[in-house]
């Protein structure tokens, strides 16, 4: 009986020096996204991009908090939110004069894949991907996009 308590207390006493003798250290991410815009505009006359932002921004510096109490309006400025830096990739419209063009398709998926690959290769984790579509409304709305946000993270070095 003797042993087995001898030994329950060295198991407790390696585990609890296990727990608090490691470092607990922060996990600093960074997270990039990257979005594609495709037309589905008629008769190729939308634009294509695969978009990638080279500024950084601060949401903070942007964001205002709104109470019961304090209903004021954030007059951050569009000015200060755009960025000028960016990098943008031209993909082509899902259309054509002749209609929906699958060789555009497969083009624009060779591309963003070559993008993705290399964001990987850069020591990017694709963690998410969203996509949405505003496709046309009927006779009178030639308009229309699919876009998809790709999201990375990496470890801040």
């Amino acid at each position: 009986m003797k042993f087995k308590s001898i030994t329950m207390v060295v198991v407790f006493t390696l585990f609890i020096t296990t727990i608090f003798s490691q470092d607990i250290v922060k996990q600093e991410f960074e997270v990039k996204v990257i979005t594609s815009v495709e037309s589905i505009i008629p008769d190729g006359l939308g634009r294509s991009r695969l978009i990638s932002s080279v500024d950084k921004r601060d949401y903070k510096e942007f964001t205002s908090s709104r109470t019961k109490d304090d209903n004021t309006r954030n007059k951050s400025k569009r000015k200060d939110i755009r960025v000028k830096g960016f990098e943008e990739t031209k993909l082509l419209n899902f259309y054509n004069l002749a209609g929906i063009r699958f060789q555009n398709i497969a083009a624009n998926d060779a591309v963003i894949s070559s993008k993705l690959t290399a964001m990987i290769s850069e020591g990017w984790d694709l963690i998410f991907v969203t996509s949405a579509v505003e496709s046309d409304a009927g006779e009178k709305d030639g308009n229309g996009i699919f876009i998809t946000r790709y999201i990375f993270k990496r470890k801040l070095n």
